[in-house]
């Protein structure tokens, strides 16, 4: 027996257990690999028939709930940077604002669920070459050091730029001093991609807090919850109730999955070497990458107008 229910959002009929095993699946791999799930959800949930733009906007409202524990496991801890998250939250939202009427007017347009699937392709394709590019070199026994080591005794463009930036603050928790522009400019970023990807951006903006901002990690982890925590409540709203495309029902079911399959797989990541971890993360990444683009490529099975019609 397999029970499928109808989900009146999405508009289409889902095999329960299905649902329950990609919440799984998604968990286990947020355990296992220390990453959110949610850069691979929304290309899950489209794979198996849910709507892109319904697929991105459940995925946020997921996500919602899987970051709290996390956000507030590290406040307590004191790995959050307040004052770094404040600002990171309001270019978060103003970004997310933005890109909630930007799908808003594509769906309008009829072109929404095509610029969410171009831009998985292009994010997953970008991250997961980069992983998997550095994950070889640390295998080889090139650590991170070789990879980023630059001139001493000249400082880089990207220095010299965020440098000459005005409005320079201190941001104590993080022990780094810059313009708040650079981390404002990051939240916006990461609030678009929130609102037409359908994640938290963790996995971006993880990566670029650490480089980019020259945070120490202990503390990257805790502030990039918090700021995705909150970017995601706002999306979801918006997403509800402008859009329309929150499927509660679908939300609730994967993360029934999700909270165990993180349980399983953060036991199962003690078992495995970091850079085993994540050159098969990026491996999965560019397999992901590459499915959807063939959906894109390939001939519809459907074509609207025959040979020879008007």
């Amino acid at each position: 027996m397999n029970p499928h229910l109808y989900l009146a959002i999405a508009g289409n009929s889902v095999s329960i257990p299905l649902l329950v095993g990609l919440g799984f699946v998604v968990g286990l791999l947020s355990g296992l690999f220390g990453v959110g799930g949610g850069f691979l959800m929304t290309p899950l949930l489209i794979m198996i028939g849910i709507p892109p733009t319904v697929g991105a906007a459940t995925d946020s409202n997921q996500i919602v709930a899987a970051s709290s524990s996390g956000a507030f496991a590290h406040y307590r801890l004191g790995n959050i940077d307040v004052k770094m998250g404040l600002v990171l939250l309001v270019g978060g939202f103003i970004g997310g604002t933005g890109g909630v009427h930007l799908v808003k007017v594509l769906r309008a347009m009829g072109n929404a669920d095509f610029l969410i699937v171009v831009t998985y392709v292009l994010m997953l394709g970008g991250v997961g070459t980069y992983m998997f590019i550095d994950s070889v070199r640390a295998l080889r026994g090139a650590g991170p050091e070789t990879v980023v080591t630059a001139d001493p005794g000249k400082p880089s463009l990207y220095i010299r730029f965020i440098e000459a930036l005005p409005y320079r603050t201190a941001f104590p928790k993080s022990g780094v001093e810059m313009s708040i522009l650079l981390p404002l400019l990051l939240g916006l970023l990461v609030g678009v991609l929130a609102a037409i990807m359908g994640v938290g951006g963790g996995f971006i903006m993880v990566p670029v807090m650490v480089y980019l901002l020259r945070m120490p990690m202990h503390v990257v982890v805790g502030t990039s919850l918090f700021n995705v925590l909150f970017t995601c409540i706002n999306v979801t709203c918006q997403q509800a109730g402008t859009n329309h495309t929150v499927d509660f029902l679908l939300a609730v079911i994967l993360m029934i999955g999700s909270v165990i399959g993180a349980q399983v797989g953060a036991r199962l990541s003690s078992r495995l070497k970091a850079d085993q971890l994540k050159i098969m993360l990026a491996i999965l990444v560019l397999l992901v990458m590459v499915k959807m683009l063939f959906s894109l490529l390939l001939t519809p099975d459907l074509l609207l107008a025959p040979r020879g019609g008007h």
